[in-house]
């Protein structure tokens, strides 16, 4: 959902951009590598100027079993360990990682104002972010500084927004849960954005929050949803549903609060094209 959007715009920039998969390369901008093996073919890692690390196994797919829990930590993990042993053995390391991280990192916080200065929170995700972030740190050197982009919520046509979409086309749009919690959005253009932003400018380094500048409730979402896809909002999905169908994932992705500045990315002068909510799920219904 992010990494092609991003590949196209970073090359409308002007950059040369490399791949890395998991299957056979089919042209010379692709390179096989073997996450859980710790292994990238091609030494490609010592050509490039920054490497851009989005992997992981989706945390959307609903209810989590505990193999699938399993999975959403090993594949971050392995793939950053194997990124960054690599820019480790460089003799020409990159001058910079963008390393995928989430909000999740905060935890449940109900009211409480976050930015990148605030301790991690508790529970599964926290842990699966901190592991992930901290499976980056064997790249830091002299010449390659870590970001860490903390994403909320990419308002765009797939990812968590799919089921938010089709609930809402079918008619049953409302209040999830009390519909009161703090939901840290994104559009998935200013995403992008952000995090070209953050490749080129030297002095990115550590935890940016990538959300939007104006905070929302989950009704401040679905209910500009509906109003946009011209669908009506008074059902919506009540907490026990949550927590009977969708389990421990549900309650984590739906329900948690989160109260997420953008600090450094404001501090710093980044622009946002999409300032609202209602900005972009405009862009997004639009698309």
């Amino acid at each position: 959902m992010i990494g092609e959007p991003l590949k196209a715009h970073l090359r409308d920039k002007g950059h040369t951009l490399h791949t890395l998969v998991r299957r056979e390369p089919t042209n010379p901008s692709e390179h096989r590598w073997y996450p859980e093996k710790g292994v990238i073919e091609s030494g490609i890692i010592d050509h490039v100027d920054a490497v851009v690390n989005l992997s992981g196994a989706s945390i959307g797919k609903l209810p989590w079993t505990r193999k699938h829990k399993d999975l959403i930590l090993s594949s971050r993990v392995q793939a950053t360990h194997t990124i960054a042993a690599a820019i480790a053995a460089s003799a020409t390391p990159p001058a910079v990682l963008i390393q995928g991280s989430a909000v999740g990192f905060y935890g449940d916080r109900a009211e409480e104002d976050l930015t990148e200065d605030s301790a991690a929170g508790e529970g599964f995700l926290a842990g699966v972010v901190s592991a992930w972030e901290e499976a980056a740190a064997p790249a830091a050197g002299s010449q390659t500084r870590i970001v860490y982009a903390r994403t909320g919520l990419v308002v765009g046509r797939g990812g968590a927004m799919a089921p938010l979409m089709l609930q809402t086309s079918l008619g049953v749009a409302g209040p999830v849960g009390s519909g009161t919690q703090w939901w840290p959005w994104v559009s998935l253009l200013d995403e992008v954005r952000a995090l070209a932003y953050l490749i080129e400018n030297p002095q990115a380094k550590g935890p940016y929050n990538l959300v939007g500048p104006t905070p929302a409730r989950a009704n401040d979402l679905a209910r500009a949803l509906a109003k946009r896809m011209k669908r009506p909002f008074w059902l919506g999905l009540p907490a026990f549903v949550i927590r009977a169908v969708m389990g421990e994932g549900g309650v984590s992705l739906l329900l948690t609060s989160q109260n997420i500045r953008s600090q450094k990315l404001q501090t710093e002068g980044f622009s946002f094209e999409d300032t609202t909510v209602d900005d972009a799920l405009a862009r997004m219904v639009n698309s």
